[in-house]
C-alpha cells in the first residue's frame, strides 16, 4: 500500500438507505472531489473549511448532475486518517453511489482496501493499534455490553495502560544499561528491591489484564447455553418462546429434535448461545443416537445448562438421569415448563439437587422474564458496565501473556544476581512484546492481517 495513493469507498454499505457516504482519503483527495462537487454558496472545495458541511450539486465526468448532496472536509493531520479526508453524503441509491465512486476513479483516485482507512489512521499515528482493533470491535458488537468496553478501548484505556507499563520498564532498563557502561557503579540493595517490587507489581497487573479474557470471549462469541431435558418436556418450545420465533420444530412426537439447534439472544448485557439439543432417552433409533451423543457433546463444552422439566408431570427416571448428567461447577438453572398446565412436580422434589428453578409457559410466555431476571443474576459481572477494560482480542492477550512471562523471568534473574545483560534480555522481550500490543514493534504482516477483518469503507 501507498500511502501517495488517494483512495474511495462507499461507508455505509451497499443495500438501500436514506443516506449513502463516499468517503475520500489522500493528497488529492480535495482536488479529485473538487472536480464533481459545487456548493450553492460559490465555495470552490479547496477554500472550504475543515469540519463545516456544504450543500451542493454532484456531477460527473461529462458535467451531467448525479445528486444534490452534502460534502464535509477534514484537512491533514487533523482528520481521521491523519490525510486530507472529504466525505460526499448522497442519497442512498447503491447505482448512485456506484456512479460517484466510478467518476472520482476516473480521476485517477484509487479503490480503498479492507480497513485501508482505519490502518491508514494507525500508520500516521493518529490511533495507536488497540484503538484501532477497538475500531473493528465497536462495529462488530452484538450486545451494548460489548460496544461499551470497545468505545472505552477506542478511548484508550488498554493503550494507556499498556504504555504506562512500558515506560516504568524503559525507566529499569536505562538503570541496567548505565550499570553494563559503568561496571564500576553497582546496584545497592535498596535499588535492587525496588526493582523487584516493581516487577512484580506489573506481571500483577499484566496478569489481572489476561484473566479479563474469559470474559472477553463471552462477550465476542457469547455464553454457550445448553438446552437440555428428556423428550417432550418443552426444549424446543423454550427456545422458540426465547427467540420470539419459531426457529425450531415443534411437535407431540418425542424425538423430533434430532441435532442441535444453535441461536443468539441477548438478556440484559449476556449474549448467550442457545443450543437447543436432542431429547436424552434410551432409544434404538441410529439418526436419534447420534442425537443424543451431540446433546452430550453440547452438555461438555455448556458454560450454562439450562434443564427443562414437564411441570405437568411427576419426575420420571429419565428426568432424573438428565439431572444427574449435569457436569459439576457449570451455571445451571432448572426450567419447570407447561406453568399452563394443572402442576405435579412440586419443587420440593429438586431441593436435593440444590438447583435454582423458574416455573415457565412456553406456550403462553408467562415466567420467561423471570427466567431473563435469573439467568443475569447467574453472570453478576456483566451487571456493571465496563469501561474498555477487558482484552476482548486473543493477539493482544497472547502478547500480554509473554510480555508477563518475560518480566517473571527478569524477577528471577534479579534475584538470583545474575549480570545485568541477562536481566536486560528478559525486560526487552517484555517491551517488545508490549509494543506488539500498542503497535509500537508490531511486523508489517500482523498490522496486514489485522486490517483485513475491517470492511471496505473503514
Amino acid at each position: 500500500m501507498f500511502l501517495s495513493d488517494t483512495i474511495a469507498a462507499i461507508a455505509t454499505g451497499s443495500l438501500i438507505s436514506a443516506i449513502g457516504i463516499i468517503r475520500i482519503s489522500g493528497s488529492d483527495a480535495i482536488s479529485a472531489a473538487g472536480k464533481m462537487f459545487r456548493a450553492k454558496n460559490g465555495t470552490s472545495l479547496k477554500d472550504a473549511k475543515s469540519g463545516r458541511m456544504y450543500y451542493g450539486e454532484l456531477c460527473d465526468n461529462g458535467s451531467e448532475l448525479i445528486d444534490l448532496c452534502l460534502c464535509t472536509v477534514s484537512r491533514a493531520p487533523n482528520s481521521y486518517t491523519g490525510e486530507d479526508t472529504v466525505e460526499l453524503h448522497c442519497h442512498g441509491s447503491p447505482v448512485l453511489l456506484r456512479v460517484v465512486l466510478s467518476t472520482l476513479f476516473s480521476y485517477g483516485v484509487r479503490a480503498a482496501k479492507e480497513g485501508e482507512f482505519t490502518k491508514r489512521a494507525f500508520l500516521n499515528g493518529r490511533l495507536d493499534l488497540t484503538q484501532a482493533e477497538a475500531v473493528i470491535d465497536l462495529i462488530e458488537a452484538e450486545t451494548p455490553y460489548g460496544a461499551k468496553n470497545a468505545a472505552g478501548q477506542l478511548r484508550g484505556v488498554v493503550y494507556t495502560k499498556m504504555n504506562t507499563v512500558y515506560n516504568r520498564l524503559v525507566d529499569i532498563m536505562a538503570h541496567f544499561h548505565a550499570v553494563l557502561d559503568y561496571p564500576d557503579e553497582d546496584i545497592d540493595e535498596f535499588k535492587l528491591q525496588d526493582y523487584l517490587t516493581s516487577l512484580k507489581e506489573i506481571e500483577d497487573e499484566l496478569s489481572e489484564m489476561i484473566k479479563t479474557h474469559d470474559r472477553g470471549k463471552s462477550i465476542n462469541s457469547g455464553i454457550r447455553a445448553a438446552i437440555i431435558g428428556r423428550t417432550n418436556t418443552g426444549k424446543s418450545s423454550l427456545l422458540n418462546a426465547l427467540l420470539g420465533y419459531d426457529r425450531a420444530i415443534v411437535t407431540d412426537i418425542a424425538g423430533t429434535t434430532r441435532d442441535t439447534i444453535e441461536e443468539k439472544i441477548i438478556i440484559g448485557n449476556v449474549l448467550l448461545r442457545l443450543i437447543d439439543t436432542a431429547g436424552l432417552r434410551k432409544t434404538e433409533d441410529t439418526v436419534e443416537k447420534l442425537g443424543i451423543d451431540r446433546t452430550l457433546e453440547a452438555l461438555s463444552e455448556a458454560e450454562l445448562i439450562i434443564i427443562v422439566l414437564d411441570g405437568s408431570e411427576k419426575l420420571s427416571d429419565e428426568d432424573y438421569n438428565v439431572l444427574k448428567s449435569v457436569p459439576q461447577g457449570i451455571p445451571t438453572i432448572i426450567v419447570l415448563n407447561k406453568s399452563d398446565l394443572p402442576t405435579a412436580l412440586k419443587p420440593t422434589e429438586l431441593a436435593k439437587f440444590g438447583l435454582k428453578y423458574c416455573r415457565i409457559s412456553a406456550l403462553t410466555g408467562e415466567g420467561l422474564a423471570l427466567l431473563d431476571e435469573e439467568i443475569q443474576k447467574m453472570f453478576p459481572e456483566f451487571i456493571s458496565s465496563p469501561s474498555g477494560e477487558i482484552i476482548t482480542n486473543m493477539r493482544q492477550v497472547e502478547a500480554i501473556t509473554r510480555a508477563a512471562g518475560s518480566i517473571r523471568l527478569a524477577a528471577a534473574a534479579l534475584t538470583a544476581a545474575v549480570t545485568p545483560d541477562a536481566v536486560l534480555t528478559d525486560i526487552e522481550a517484555a517491551l517488545a512484546a508490549i509494543g506488539e500490543v500498542t503497535g509500537k514493534t508490531v511486523k508489517e504482516d500482523i498490522v496486514s492481517r489485522i486490517f483485513e477483518r475491517f470492511c471496505v469503507g473503514k
